[in-house]
């Protein structure tokens, strides 16, 4: 992240603001889509961060945090989609890999829809922290400061979602048939 434009944005750089936005728009939409499961919910979530960015940003002290910063105002930005659904968000996102499936990616695809099942049992904090851990590839020390938790919360929360996604993973599988099978 360029830390020169991070700080003309903060000094109240609208054009330095909107290549900001611009660039992290997309990084951000990805990751409320990977937390909330739901396309419309991410982008409401993720135009809410964009907002809060904007509004907030005058107060963001080390332009070198702007990234960890961001996440923290995504997630914050999920967790008030989520509440605010009412927790109806679809068990099953559709992903871009579920859209167009060749009959031999029919395997694969199963496997897609077991783990999005698994995840979809997730509670949103124990979702958030795989997120950032394994489709950001963020350290657990980096993790708890976006967060603003301890360390600890991070190891037991990632803990606790991996065991809850073993163990769906291990529940009776629903016999699916590929297309075109005959029983």
């Amino acid at each position: 992240m360029d830390t020169e434009l991070v700080m003309r944005a903060r000094d109240g750089d609208q054009q330095a603001f909107a290549e900001l936005a611009e660039f992290a728009y997309g990084r951000l939409h990805q990751v409320a889509f990977r937390i909330l499961r739901d396309r419309p919910a991410a982008e409401d979530a993720t135009q809410q961060a964009v907002l809060s960015m904007w509004r907030d940003l005058p107060q963001l002290r080390e332009a070198d945090r702007f990234e960890a910063w961001s996440y923290r105002l995504l997630v914050n930005a999920c967790n008030s989609e989520f509440r605010r659904r009412k927790r109806t968000l679809p068990l099953v996102g559709r992903t871009p890999e579920h859209e167009a499936v060749a009959q031999d990616d029919f395997t694969r695809l199963v496997d897609a829809d077991q783990l999005e099942r698994g995840f979809a049992t997730l509670s949103l904090d124990h979702r958030v922290v795989l997120v950032l851990r394994y489709y950001l590839d963020l350290s657990i020390k980096t993790i708890a400061e976006t967060l603003d938790v301890p360390v600890g919360t991070v190891d037991s929360r990632i803990h606790r979602a991996l065991t809850r996604m073993r163990d769906a993973l291990e529940e009776p599988e629903i016999a699916v048939l590929a297309p075109g099978a005959v029983r």
